[in-house]
């Protein structure tokens, strides 16, 4: 594969990518934790389930300023690669601490700390190819 078409398909992975942050992140803003049936939820909570889904909305929005010059956006994609991999090991912990969560949070693990490393090492073959 030549370096622009690795370029173009590292792009594109990243765009369909990003449409987790938004949509999840998105409901998670506007439905609060009732998305997940926990009606009656006290307001702290809520507001600060709120504002964790404004960031990860706001995660995808770093992300996808990255995608038009992903070969010199090193350091930023590194940002979003770090910021979603502690995330995932946040996650990790409460499934040490609570138990399993349901398939879709399971998911979320796989991408958090298997596919985004591995879009942060790609980045950089990426940008080393275009150096």
């Amino acid at each position: 594969m030549n370096r622009t078409s690795e370029k173009r398909l590292l792009q594109l992975v990243i765009v369909l990518l990003c449409f987790s942050p938004f949509i999840v992140g998105g409901q998670g803003v506007r439905l609060g934790a009732d998305q997940f049936g926990a009606v009656g939820v006290p307001r702290d909570l809520a507001s600060h389930y709120r504002y964790l889904s404004g960031i990860f909305f706001g995660i995808g929005l770093m992300a996808l300023s990255c995608v038009p010059a992903i070969e010199r956006m090193g350091a930023r994609f590194r940002w979003v690669v770090i910021l979603v991999f502690c995330g995932g090991l946040a996650r990790l912990i409460g499934i040490a601490i609570d138990g399993t969560p349901g398939s879709g949070h399971l998911v979320g693990l796989g991408l958090e700390l298997v596919v985004t490393p591995a879009l942060g090492l790609w980045q950089a073959r990426v940008a080393r190819r275009f150096g």
